[in-house]
């Protein structure tokens, strides 16, 4: 069981049968009440978020997660086909639950899967890949001198802002996190 006093951003608590993890909280104390405790909970199912004021003390189970190496294979569609490394054996992964991480995922590219028992709740990939650049303007001599950027287009198919001086062909190191541009490797 956790308190209330113990909430923490990324935690995640059992709330009507459903598994929540905490984005925000706050303490707000009340004169002569009960302090309260405001949050913004995200439905790790849905993801749908949720603001929802608990009184001080309250108690809550706590989920606790267990962390498997996983082995990005192939996508059809919308299903995304990852290999337990540990296990070997295949994992269904909808494009909902990996959300805009589709964006850098190669094939044979290695993640961590978050499990609650034995259902995968979350994905997480490496914090920066390394993308080969797969169409971009050629950079103009001079140009290197200015701070500029241009977007570019990696294996991926995503397009990302890169500086100039990348060129296609080139490998580049990009932030999962953020989508942004990190250091030509």
């Amino acid at each position: 069981m956790i308190s209330t006093s113990q909430f923490k951003n990324g935690i995640i608590i059992k709330l009507n049968n459903e598994r929540y993890e905490i984005l925000e909280y706050q303490l707000v104390k009340m004169q002569q009440r009960q302090p309260i405790v405001s949050t913004k909970l995200k439905n790790i199912k849905t993801g749908n978020v949720l603001e929802q004021k608990f009184r001080s003390g309250d108690k809550f189970e706590e989920v606790y997660l267990e962390e498997k190496p996983i082995q990005y294979l192939y996508h059809e569609g919308s299903r995304y086909y990852f290999m337990d490394s540990e296990a070997y054996h295949e994992v269904v992964v909808s494009a909902e639950l990996l959300g805009n991480k589709v964006s850098f995922l190669k094939d044979n590219s290695e993640a961590t899967g978050q499990y609650c028992g034995e259902e995968l709740i979350s994905v997480e990939l490496p914090s920066s890949v390394i993308l080969e650049v797969t169409e971009t303007e050629p950079g103009v001599r001079g140009d290197t001198a200015k701070s500029g950027t241009k977007p570019a287009k990696v294996e991926t198919g995503v397009a990302i802002k890169v500086p100039l001086f990348v060129n296609s062909g080139d490998k580049i190191r990009v932030d999962t996190r953020t989508g942004l541009y990190v250091e030509r490797v």
